[in-house]
């Protein structure tokens, strides 16, 4: 087949004048000729690292043997691990450039970042394990926790925001979200990493989830697909820009169950043990072992 000649050499050099204008805008001349900032492709790769290494026998290569277990997880952690390095580096270095932060203690901070994601990866993996118990015994259709591990989106999205939620707390947001939007573009559960989560979480089917950045999740929860905890309001500064920071979506105690479609919105309280029906719109707390339906709400809980 005959190659077209698409006439780039000028598109190529609209397309620089463009880039260069947008810089110079904003103040983002690079100083240096590389990247910088961090790699939605190399995170993605690493989580698989990460993956494969924490569960090495069942999201490992279908090649590896228990008498090598140890070896492939060495191996495979040495190498997430300096790639996640790299990674948030250049996050710190790029943060500091843009709040014009002259230190360069950014190498320590990063080694630093990583050596306590490496030491608590033993922890990670036990609380992994109450998630992946959680998913078994939550769905009477699942016939093995290995099938919960392999096949659930609920547990993936799990598995990366456990992680992300690690980034998120010690300054490398950026990273952070980066992860939590894999997850949500594989799985279509969209958990923001500052959300906090207890133990033995479980998001049954899954698609259409959405967790917020300041939502509080209980131990032993249980959600199903399209739930949203959000914010009811979103407050402006006196220049009307949006407020950072501050505490909006839901507070979820131990041992609540939340059916499909609820909408739950606000810093309000769900009470522990409650049942939230499905498709309810909810915007005040509710007490301990509530029952929430779309008849009930008609006429309460809020006033």
């Amino acid at each position: 087949m005959q190659q077209v000649n698409w006439q780039l050499d000028g598109i190529v050099t609209q397309l620089r004048a463009t880039r260069e204008q947008w810089r110079a805008q904003n103040g983002r001349e690079r100083e240096k000729g590389c990247r910088e900032l961090p790699s939605r492709h190399r995170i993605r790769e690493t989580l698989e690292l990460l993956s494969g290494a924490i569960f090495p026998m069942r999201l490992g290569p279908s090649d590896l043997r228990k008498e090598s277990e140890d070896f492939y997880v060495g191996h495979t952690l040495d190498r997430a691990l300096n790639a996640l390095h790299e990674e948030v580096l250049l996050e710190l270095r790029y943060m500091a450039r843009l709040n014009g932060d002259k230190t360069s203690e950014h190498q320590a901070a990063a080694t630093q970042i990583i050596q306590r994601f490496a030491d608590d990866l033993p922890s990670l993996r036990q609380r992994l394990d109450g998630d992946v118990m959680a998913a078994y015994y939550g769905d009477p259709a699942a016939r093995s926790v290995d099938e919960v591990l392999l096949c659930y989106p609920g547990v993936h999205a799990v598995i990366y925001h456990r992680i992300a939620h690690y980034f998120y707390q010690v300054g490398a947001g950026l990273v952070a979200r980066i992860i939590a939007e894999l997850a949500h573009s594989d799985t279509g559960i969209d958990i923001h990493p500052g959300a906090q989560i207890g133990e033995g979480f479980f998001i049954d089917h899954g698609t259409g989830v959405v967790i917020g950045e300041t939502a509080i999740i209980g131990n032993r929860v249980r959600l199903y697909q399209a739930v949203t905890l959000g914010a009811k309001r979103f407050p402006a500064d006196e220049k009307g820009h949006l407020e950072k920071g501050l505490p909006r979506h839901p507070i979820v105690e131990d041992d609540v169950v939340i059916y499909a479609g609820a909408t739950i919105l606000g810093r309000i309280t769900v009470g522990q043990g409650s049942v939230i029906g499905g498709n309810v719109w909810l915007t005040c707390s509710v007490p301990a072992k509530s029952n929430i339906t779309q008849a009930n709400i008609q006429s309460g809980p809020c006033p």
